[in-house]
């Protein structure tokens, strides 16, 4: 009988021993719980206090020109690139990062604004003046950075020699030998160079606009650049050919299929003469 009382006396002082441990764990969660709460409560308060700081890092105060040049994309860009130049899909790309290199070349050009979806923006009159084309680049760069073309005279100190050397490696596969540019895939084309300007030119090389690849500073320097510029400005843009008639300066097909036409006439008209004579 003592032993069974016994018993009961450990079994209900085990019981009465673990409510304490009980609620020491249901305590401690219950800290966890308040802290985690207390952490993100903070978090949250951090947050409101340094969001506007972090709102107007992502809208810098823009210059007069970015500031005329908002006005000008929010009454012609907007509609296609989006409020804040994010693109929209399927009407135009994103434009943040590509720099006012970029803005100048495409709108400068008459590419932008495009009259219609195609395959490749084509050349047409500018729709801005120049001052305008400068605003709206500024603009652009203020939003998101990018390659800019550098200020002053593009070719100085130009050795149209090297430039020769570096767009026959570089340029002539699509522009071909002469500049007058060629056919590529899928309704796409390298345009002639003739219009371009220095700047466009420039542009060009540092934005990759269509199939054109990007030639960076580390792929073609800023010197070498100037060179490319001098020799097409200089060499590709007057008419020397010593050899008489141009056909197009298409390079090489041209030639060979007229040479074909002219070389089959005469030999017919010789074999008729000859038939002729005996």
């Amino acid at each position: 009988m003592t032993s069974d009382n016994d018993r009961r006396r450990g079994l209900l002082a085990r019981l009465r021993g673990g409510r304490p441990a009980a609620r020491s764990r249901g305590r401690r969660r219950l800290g966890a719980a308040f802290r985690l709460i207390a952490a993100l409560t903070l978090a949250g308060g951090a947050y409101t206090v340094f969001a506007p700081g972090v709102q107007a890092q992502e809208n810098p105060p823009l210059t007069g020109a970015a500031a005329e040049g908002k006005a000008l994309f929010d009454v012609s860009c907007v509609s296609c690139h989006g409020r804040n130049a994010q693109g929209v899909e399927g009407r135009g790309p994103s434009l943040i990062g590509v720099g006012s290199a970029s803005v100048e070349f495409q709108v400068s050009s008459g590419r932008m604004p495009m009259a219609r979806q195609e395959a490749q923006a084509a050349r047409k009159p500018p729709v801005f003046t120049d001052d305008e084309v400068r605003q709206l680049g500024q603009y652009i760069q203020a939003l998101g950075g990018g390659p800019q073309i550098p200020e002053g005279d593009l070719r100085h100190d130009a050795n149209l020699s090297t430039g020769g050397e570096l767009f026959r490696i570089n340029c002539s596969q699509c522009h071909a030998f002469g500049g007058g540019g060629g056919a590529l895939s899928s309704g796409k084309y390298a345009p002639s160079l003739r219009p371009a300007s220095d700047r466009q030119i420039y542009a060009a090389m540092l934005s990759g606009p269509q199939n054109m690849p990007v030639f960076g500073d580390n792929q073609i320097t800023p010197a070498q650049k100037a060179d490319i510029i001098a020799y097409i400005q200089e060499t590709l843009k007057h008419d020397q050919d010593q050899g008489g008639f141009s056909l197009g300066r298409y390079g090489p097909s041209t030639e060979g299929l007229a040479i074909f036409l002219i070389g089959i006439v005469a030999l017919v008209f010789a074999s008729l003469w000859i038939a002729g004579k005996s």
